[in-house]
């Protein structure tokens, strides 16, 4: 059963825009398939359990969602439960495709994903021209690309849908209110990317695409209540409360990166003495790096130093780590989560550094707390893209992103 959905973000009202609306599942039905889409292949039994159906309540809304090709019977199976033969309901997750597209300041990292988030195809376009129609004509090429992929592939669907993600505040419609990395204020992305392909297209924060990407298909999946702190050229911060990503109008601001955890520490760019971006990114590392030293260093080339014993190196890495375990628990005691899922560009930080910070997250923690769950989770750009992939995927089944 289908309806005519409000806009989502990155799209307009579909009588102004035809054939780009989302159009996305209602009710009963809409609940059946993102438990098959998350949980399957699920047998009815189990299914109507979960939703308190009848078996012909069951079959009348499921029959939509399998005559549309969104569901399908697997092979059959004894199931325990009725004691009978059963044919599972499941997703092909090959009739639908997806692109995820990651921006930097220099580069457009896209990736092309089923319906279940599974990488297929990745591709990746420097940004020669950071004008919002140059970035825009940029996404267009590397989407159709991807899209080309799709279509050879054997028996699978077309693109439905593209995310796109960026560090910054995003607006209605895909506007993009500020992006320090472009340069941007006030732009409109989602509109033009939709006329330049006939395509929905949604426009989030990366670091909530990514948090949205832990939720659904990651190593939150399950997890009602956790959160996701990255480090890298920022520091980000993502929350989960009640299955709800916290996606307030500051989301995107990067308030977490002036958070004060050290007052004696090195100055962010604003002026604040050991904030978390003064400390943590990876800027920050080199720079201090860099000082003991006396030459130039890369990020990798620090962290592989600590492991070597180099002392300079070590004494950075183990302060910033015990920075982030300042940061970690502070988060833990504030928001309580069940999880803390460190992650970003820079977080070999926390690997390499882990003692100081675990010793750090037990020195901030009341002795009497539940344990924290810390899980370290290295991310790439394919990573960033495909949580804009997974927020496209999620609109395409809620017809929102969050």
């Amino acid at each position: 059963m289908t309806t005519s959905p409000p806009a989502a973000v990155g799209t307009v009202p579909p009588a102004q825009r035809p054939g780009v609306a989302w159009t996305p599942l209602t009710g009963a039905a809409h609940r059946i398939a993102v438990a098959v889409l998350l949980d399957g292949p699920l047998p009815r039994s189990e299914l109507a359990r979960r939703f308190d159906l009848s078996a012909g309540s069951l079959t009348r809304l499921s029959r939509p969602l399998l005559d549309s090709g969104m569901l399908v019977e697997t092979t059959g199976v004894y199931d325990a439960t009725s004691g009978r033969p059963t044919r599972p309901l499941d997703v092909d997750e090959t009739s639908h495709h997806f692109v995820g597209v990651k921006l930097t300041a220099t580069t457009a990292h896209a990736v092309l994903t089923t319906l279940r988030a599974r990488v297929v195809a990745a591709e990746e376009a420097l940004l020669l021209d950071t004008s919002p129609a140059g970035v825009a004509a940029t996404v267009a090429a590397l989407v159709r690309s991807l899209a080309a992929h799709a279509d050879r592939g054997s028996g699978g669907g077309p693109v439905r849908a593209v995310g796109v993600s960026l560090g910054g505040r995003v607006g209605e419609r895909g506007t993009v209110r500020s992006a320090r990395y472009l340069g941007w204020d006030g732009v409109p992305l989602g509109e033009p990317l939709e006329d330049l392909l006939g395509l929905p297209v949604v426009v989030d924060n990366d670091l909530l695409s990514l948090t949205r990407a832990e939720q659904w298909f990651g190593a939150a999946r399950g997890c009602d209540h956790f959160a996701v702190l990255t480090i890298g050229e920022g520091v980000g911060y993502g929350l989960v409360v009640h299955d709800e990503v916290v996606d307030a109008p500051d989301a995107g601001v990067g308030l977490l990166g002036h958070f004060p955890l050290d007052p004696t520490g090195p100055l962010c760019p604003q002026g604040h003495a050991g904030c978390a971006d003064g400390l943590l990114t990876i800027g920050a590392v080199t720079s201090r790096a860099a000082v003991g030293l006396r030459r130039e260093v890369r990020y990798e080339e620090v962290l592989d130093l600590a492991v070597e014993g180099d002392p300079v190196a070590r004494r950075v890495v183990d302060d910033a780590a015990r920075g982030l375990g300042r940061l970690t628990a502070a988060v833990g005691n504030l928001t309580m989560p069940r999880k803390v899922i460190l992650s970003g560009d820079g977080i070999r930080l926390a690997e390499v550094g882990r003692a100081a910070l675990l010793e750090q997250v037990a020195a901030d923690r009341n002795p009497h707390a539940s344990e924290l769950v810390i899980d370290v989770q290295r991310t790439g750009f394919r990573e960033w893209a495909r949580g804009a992939a997974i927020t496209a995927i999620r609109t395409f089944v809620l017809g929102t992103r969050a």
